[in-house]
C-alpha cells in the first residue's frame, strides 16, 4: 500500500521518505504474516472437513455391529451387556 500522507489533529500532512519507507517494511511484514496464516490454515482444512459422528453414534454402530456377530458379543461382553441393558430399560 502507497502510504503518502498522515492526519495530525484532522490535517493532512504529507510523509517523509523515512516514514514512506518505515510503513512500506511494516506492510511487506504484514503481508508476510498474512500469507504464512493463510497457508498454515489452509494446511489444516482437513482438520474441518473431517468430522466424525457423535461418540454417542459411533458406540451405537459399534454396539450394532457386535450385536449381529455372536463371536463379538462373546469377545466384548462386558460391553455388549452394560449397553444392551441401557438400551432395554430405555427403548426408543
Amino acid at each position: 500500500m502507497a502510504h503518502t500522507h498522515k492526519l495530525v489533529d484532522g490535517v493532512r500532512i504529507n510523509l517523509t521518505a523515512e516514514e514512506i519507507v518505515e510503513l512500506n517494511a511494516r506492510d511487506k511484514i504484514e503481508n508476510k504474516k498474512i500469507a504464512e496464516l493463510q497457508a498454515d490454515y489452509d494446511a489444516k482444512q482437513y482438520k474441518r472437513d473431517r468430522v466424525y459422528p457423535s461418540i454417542g453414534d459411533q458406540l451405537d454402530m459399534l454396539w450394532h455391529s457386535i450385536d449381529q456377530n455372536p463371536a463379538l458379543k462373546s469377545q466384548y461382553f462386558n460391553f455388549y451387556e452394560a449397553i444392551k441393558a441401557v438400551k432395554v430399560k430405555n427403548p426408543k
